[in-house]
């Protein structure tokens, strides 16, 4: 009875993990299928709309001044852009926020800060109130650790001419992707969400998201759809979907690249994750009912579903790093389950799907992709090894525990030589999941010495990446947390006065 409960459990995981690696076969059939196909054309401006440019910051004391400055180098008629830095911050980087907005407001720029006392909402809070004090009928929106090129707008606003398009998003690139072997393998993650499922759904017509930053709505697309709601923690999400749901149309540039901050503490990226995974299936609860009593196409209900449940694969791979043991000794230990060990091997055809899905984000938009595929199995085994914190993510998202919004600490973090240890808003605590996380990787090693004990070579790969996958991430959140010293974080006065910021 034990063995056929283990045995019939694993297969219920092996066939989650085969339809969401069936669907990556599909987007990238699609994806490629379409894959030269353009943008379409939008004609040129005969008249240019004013643009509300929103800036959310929260505690951002090391990128607030160059994500102000870029944000007021925007290539758009001055007497028509509004620029709105919406400061919840308790700390020093209000007084920053105050110093940059009373220069540019003295160079002729049209920019505000307003500043709210309690945070209500977190970050959909912040941009319902900004709303309310805009002028513009285009909202465009930059996260503080985001570096919008130039000709952002130049690019993006013809595009509402069409009056059915209320959503213009853009990929978003990485300033630091070199850094290090974290951040290296959390570009890869990105590039596949950006430059195929991104292109996929849109080319497809189906369901795609704005990614809260580096994008821009059409203002009465955002009241349509009832406004910024903080009853999840992806807001951008939420309001993505209930837009499509109401007609709207949005658009993805692929093409468009949006440079920013990846983490570089892996205890910011555990943060990061929970939030977007715990988000995302808070959102599927609210709007997946929806989309299923709507008329859209049945492929477009089912795609949808996917997208917002595609987290599923977190606790579905935690399931199968804690049966690979077991599993193991009754594949060595019996004879009578053969058969079953033979149909499982076919679902391996589902790890290929998911590797053609990050091997085309690296070899359509990089030169050097040959060199930065390298870094897929670290990008496989880290998904993996965050498997524990974000399955907690996920049954907080199903059981509806409310949570604050943790945001992404950013530092500034470019070049090798930068140093993000000696700089506050670290994560006080290690968290319960780092306990599990060390205790997976030792028992990971288990189901590896059985293979060299029996010679089965053709699962080692799978069990390495387990193993080092828990290893890392455990290892890392350690090591990050414990090579900081809160007595010599670095927090200057001010990091560059304003007079010398026309030449950042």
């Amino acid at each position: 009875m034990g063995q056929n409960f283990i045995l019939g459990l694993y297969f219920i995981a092996l066939i989650v993990l085969f339809l969401f690696g069936m669907n990556s076969y599909f987007l990238v059939f699609t994806y490629k299928r379409k894959q030269h196909k353009k943008n379409p054309t939008a004609p040129p401006l005969k008249m240019f709309p004013k643009v509300t440019v929103q800036l959310p910051v929260y505690n951002e004391y090391y990128v607030v001044e160059r994500l102000i400055h870029s944000v007021c180098q925007l290539d758009y008629p001055r007497d028509r852009l509004e620029i709105q830095v919406l400061d919840d911050s308790t700390d020093e980087t209000l007084e920053v926020s105050k110093r940059c907005v009373d220069f540019y407001k003295k160079q002729g720029f049209d920019i505000t800060l307003l500043h709210r006392k309690e945070r209500k909402g977190f970050k959909s809070g912040a941009l319902r109130y900004g709303l309310k004090h805009a002028s513009g009928e285009l909202i465009a929106i930059f996260d503080a650790d985001f570096i919008p090129p130039k000709d952002f707008l130049r690019r993006t606003v013809p595009y509402f001419q069409d009056e059915k398009v209320g959503m213009v998003q853009t990929r978003w690139g990485h300033l630091n992707h070199d850094y290090s072997l974290l951040t290296k393998a959390q570009a890869i993650g990105l590039d596949g969400h950006f430059v195929v499922e991104q292109s996929a759904r849109y080319y497809a017509g189906f369901f795609m998201n704005f990614n809260g930053t580096a994008g821009i709505w059409r203002r009465t697309c955002i009241e349509d759809a009832g406004n910024w709601e903080d009853d999840t923690l992806t807001e951008d999400l939420d309001l993505s979907y209930r837009a499509q749901l109401h007609g709207w149309q949005f658009i993805f540039l692929k093409d468009m690249v949006c440079p920013a901050e990846l983490p570089s503490d892996m205890r910011a990226l555990k943060a990061q994750q929970f939030r977007w995974t715990k988000g995302a299936f808070e959102t599927a609860k609210k709007v997946l009912p929806q989309v299923w009593r709507s008329s859209v196409p049945l492929l477009t209900k089912i795609q949808a579903t996917l997208h917002l449940t595609n987290n599923t694969v977190f606790p579905t791979v935690l399931l199968c790093s804690i049966l690979n043991y077991p599993l193991l000794l009754i594949k060595h230990g019996y004879n009578d389950h053969q058969t079953y060990f033979a149909i499982s091997s076919i679902f391996v055809l589902a790890f290929l799907g998911t590797t053609l899905f990050y091997f085309f984000s690296q070899k359509d938009i990089y030169s050097n992709w040959r060199r930065r595929i390298l870094y897929f199995p670290v990008f496989l085994a880290g998904t993996m090894g965050l498997s524990v914190n974000n399955t907690q993510a996920v049954l907080e998202g199903l059981f509806k525990k409310r949570s604050e919004f943790v945001r992404t600490p950013k530092y500034r973090i470019i070049t090798k030589k930068d140093n993000w240890k000696n700089k506050k808003y670290h994560p006080r605590k290690l968290g319960a999941t780092l306990f599990l996380e060390l205790i997976l990787a030792g028992y990971c090693f288990l189901p590896i010495l059985e293979v060299f004990k029996h010679n089965d070579w053709s699962v080692l790969p799978f069990l390495l990446l387990f193993f080092f996958g828990y290893s890392y991430v455990a290892i890392m959140s350690l090591i990050h947390h414990y090579s900081l010293n809160p007595r010599q974080f670095l927090v200057p006065d001010q990091l560059c006065p304003a007079e010398k910021m026309a030449s950042l």
